[in-house]
């Protein structure tokens, strides 16, 4: 399957128009909280109660932020969020299934690349959760609704990983 990148990006972009007009800016890194609080959850049954008129609260004051909104989706995760979370790394697979040229995947990276591949990857959320916001809602959503911090975080990404890529080719 052959399909040309301007369609593709067309095709990206009607999706992120459609999901921002529809529900909300696309965002993935709260869901990192909420996936890690559920399973804290499993283990401290204490961690979200439920009070006679509905309403959760939390022992962990970061999921009590913004009416306790964290905390539901701890106890209700099923929703556009989770989903969408979980679609990402589905939707990888789904491409390189369709796109690739060569169907098998090559698992030749040494120990080296992969601290420094967490190592950046860490870095780059932090960054941006610091900015409070994620790598998704800053570049992609951000970029959409013309913020300024959007294109500054896209450049300083695009800026890195040419840095990243010109000096590793080096090596």
């Amino acid at each position: 399957m052959n399909i040309h990148w301007s369609i593709l990006g067309f095709f990206l972009g009607g999706v992120f128009f459609l999901a921002i007009w529809i529900v909300k800016p696309i965002g993935i890194s709260t869901q990192f909280s909420t996936i890690s609080a559920m399973a804290y959850g499993a283990i401290n049954s204490d961690l979200i109660t439920k009070d006679i008129d509905g309403n959760y609260s939390s022992s962990n004051p970061y999921l009590n932020k913004d009416k306790a909104k964290l905390a539901k989706k701890v106890k209700e995760p099923w929703g556009y969020d989770l989903i969408f979370f979980l679609s990402v790394p589905l939707g990888a697979l789904i491409g390189f299934l369709l796109f690739s040229k060569n169907k098998q995947i090559q698992w030749s990276i040494s120990t080296k690349e992969i601290i420094i591949g967490f190592l950046g990857g860490f870095l780059l959320l932090y960054g941006a959760r610091m900015a409070g916001g994620c790598t998704s809602g800053h570049m992609m959503s951000g970029i959409m609704q013309s913020s300024m911090s959007g294109f500054v975080f896209a450049l300083c990404v695009f800026a890195s990983g040419i840095a990243y890529t010109k000096l590793r080719r080096q090596s």
